[in-house]
């Protein structure tokens, strides 16, 4: 993490707008379902990862175990709708709520406990493997068989006919997601969360309640990984404790933003096409499960020791900014 926080210029919104545009664009410029699924992937990697990046990035609280929110926001939508007949649209503020929930439960824990570092980290992960356990063992989750959505499109039931209407939802969620790091980038609560990032100790000595903003900045984080479990769901009409719980997603969370750039607004969409790209590759070119983050793993370690930065640093320097969040 670099410490020129405020170093880079205010990121303009002619910029921001034109970005929008050429994501409304897509789909219409590249209508087969190949490149409107590789969009849809691309925007889902964006908005888990600027999840990951609003706590590990902006705040500093490394976690390996977002996994846990994303699975919970998962497995809530779907028993909302499966179990007691609730619209699947009100999983996505139920996922939130519950994503927000074990997030606050999590940091409420681990904070108090003066957790921080690697040992935060772990933490996350071994809540993470405690939820997966528990929804491999209940009757209400479907156990180790998992939870099967029955394919009925329509718009009132969370299907779209086309691809591209999950396209422009998953849009939807991850612009909200890049005005909200906008957001913190330029607030002081953002402000607050940078001190606590880079020392904590002195965050602490300026008046800041160190335990009250990481809470918050978790529960944030935890809110939108559970809306990103429900579009998951109903993405694929199908999750199981494996697929929602597994640690792939927490470690593709992290990447995206790392690669991208941690604790900047566009990072985490950088690292997202550059995975999804990595993805469609290496699924199209050979059949070696996992391949694509094996790949991804060793461009971190280039990046990390290249670019400590990520990768949204090649645009800067080119643009003659010094290095640092922006």
């Amino acid at each position: 993490m670099s410490d020129h926080l405020h170093a880079a210029r205010p990121i303009p919104w002619v910029m921001h707008l034109s970005l929008l545009a050429l994501a409304l664009a897509f789909p219409f410029v590249f209508p087969s379902n190949f490149m409107v699924n590789f969009g849809v992937m691309a925007l889902f990697y964006a908005f888990i990862g600027q999840a990951w990046n609003i706590s590990g990035g902006f705040a500093g609280q490394m976690s390996f175990g977002h996994v846990a929110f994303f699975g919970v926001g998962a497995y809530a939508s779907s028993v909302m709708q499966m179990r007691f007949g609730f619209s699947p649209w009100w999983g996505l503020p139920g996922a939130a709520l519950a994503g927000a929930l074990v997030a606050g439960f999590v940091a409420a824990v681990s904070f108090r406990a003066g957790l921080k570092g690697s040992y935060f980290a772990l933490i996350t992960l071994a809540f993470g493997e405690v939820l997966r356990i528990i929804s491999n063992s209940v009757d209400i989750t479907g156990g180790g068989l998992g939870m099967l959505i029955p394919m009925k499109r329509s718009v009132a039931n969370f299907q779209f006919e086309e691809r591209s209407g999950f396209y422009f939802l998953i849009l939807l969620l991850a612009a909200a997601s890049v005005a909200l790091a906008e957001w913190l980038r330029r607030s002081r609560f953002g402000a607050r969360l940078a001190a606590i990032r880079e020392n904590e100790d002195a965050a602490k000595a300026l008046g800041i309640d160190v335990l009250s903003e990481k809470i918050k900045v978790l529960v944030l984080s935890g809110a939108m990984c559970g809306m990103g479990g429900c579009f998951f769901a109903q993405y694929f009409l199908y999750i199981d404790p494996t697929i929602v719980f597994g640690v792939d997603k927490s470690v593709e969370m992290l990447l995206v933003s790392m690669i991208g750039g941690a604790g900047t607004v566009y990072g985490p969409l950088i690292g997202a096409l550059l995975l999804a790209s990595i993805s469609d590759i290496t699924r199209v070119m050979t059949q070696i499960q996992g391949l694509s983050l094996v790949i991804y793993g060793g461009l971190l370690v280039i990046i990390i020791a290249y670019l400590p930065n990520g990768l949204i640093d090649l645009f800067r320097r080119k643009g003659g900014q010094p290095g640092g969040k922006r």
